[in-house]
């Protein structure tokens, strides 16, 4: 036999074998699902590399009512671990995870151990000190996205009381938001925090850690990929806050209502409050007193600008734009249009900060 036959042989033989170690490494890798693209793109800088988790709900969808399609339920079932923020933001996802992914790890980014929770805010303006100590004191090194762990030490329990109590008393001479009111409490039976946490920074590098753990447990070989993997999405996370707070800068002062109550871990991050919402969650319709009063604030107030987004109904923008001078824009907190993965994440940040920069 000659030596290049012998060469060939050896060459053909590695290859089967590097074939066969690599599939075996692959199986190994968890089959991870995640329910939103923002988390899901926290879940992709995780696992480069390894693997690529399985996404639920599409970034151009509402999150709070999806019907799953046959390939996402099928992500379900195969999953061994599943990331969802919680049943506040996709109260229809529980049932499915008790059906479909009986057998997988989940986890509930909300009840997370470090996350940091808000309030639900009331009514359809806001006053400056919502933002303030009245709500976490522990918060304010959240400005900048710091990740250190000690500062994120922030559950939320301390409120539960307080927000019962304003619960209790909400619809006390409100006669004429009856309609609304009720509408907005459904909005809240499924928690009493606001779920869109994934807007916070701080949140976003608590959970590349969380995922971190979570992965390495079910798959101790790739460890250090995962952990060296959050290390440096955390670290720019930090480059990405610098980047927001000089892009908000320039406008600074200037006042914006949004179309619906989901920017708050946004607003806190970086000092930047909203005036008002139209609509207080993302299931609920605002009631014809809402829009009036939210007009009105638009119009006395001057209010700069008012932001849409792409899940909900132009139209209902339209009405309390009416008869003012402020600008309009549209504002997406799921990525809408974009390539769910690694990069999404700092994208939707991204675009958001922008979105609200060139509008006001």
């Amino acid at each position: 036999m000659s030596r290049e036959v012998q060469m060939s042989r050896r060459f053909v033989a590695a290859s089967v074998t590097s074939m066969v170690l690599g599939g075996a490494t692959l199986a190994d890798v968890p089959r991870v699902a995640v329910d939103i693209a923002p988390v899901h793109s926290l879940a992709s800088l995780v696992m480069q590399g390894v693997g690529t988790p399985d996404l639920i709900v599409p970034p151009g969808a509402s999150p709070h009512g999806y019907s799953l399609r046959p390939a996402e339920a099928e992500a379900l079932e195969k999953a061994d671990i599943v990331f969802w923020i919680g049943e506040g933001l996709t109260p229809w996802l529980d049932k499915a995870l008790d059906s479909l992914a009986a057998n997988a790890t989940i986890t509930t980014l909300l009840e997370a151990d470090k996350t940091i929770l808000l309030d639900f805010r009331e009514g359809a303006l806001f006053e400056a000190h919502e933002h303030d100590d009245d709500h976490h004191d522990d918060h304010g090194d959240e400005d900048h996205a710091k990740h250190d762990d000690d500062h994120h030490d922030e559950d939320g329990d301390d409120h539960h009381d307080e927000h019962d109590d304003e619960h209790a008393h909400d619809d006390e001479g409100k006669d004429d938001h009856a309609k609304g009111s009720s509408d907005e409490h459904d909005e809240h039976a499924h928690g009493e925090h606001d779920p869109h946490a994934w807007l916070s920074l701080a949140n976003a590098g608590t959970w590349l850690n969380l995922i971190a753990s979570e992965l390495s447990a079910a798959d101790p070989d790739h460890a250090g990929v995962y952990f060296a993997n959050a290390a440096t999405a955390r670290a720019e996370l930090e480059v990405l806050s610098e980047e927001i707070g000089t892009m908000l800068d320039p406008v600074r002062g200037k006042s914006f209502v949004v179309f619906h109550d989901a920017y708050q871990y946004f607003e806190t991050s970086f000092d930047f409050p909203a005036a008002g919402a139209i609509s207080l969650g993302d299931a609920s319709e605002p009631s014809p007193a809402r829009l009036a009063e939210i007009r009105g604030r638009i119009r006395d107030e001057g209010v700069d600008c008012v932001l849409a987004e792409p899940q909900y109904k132009k139209g209902l923008v339209d009405a309390v734009l009416e008869g003012t001078d402020a600008n309009t824009g549209v504002i997406d907190p799921l990525g809408a249009g974009l390539e769910p993965g690694p990069a999404l994440y700092a994208q939707v940040i991204r675009n958001m900060a922008s979105t609200l920069a060139e509008c006001l």
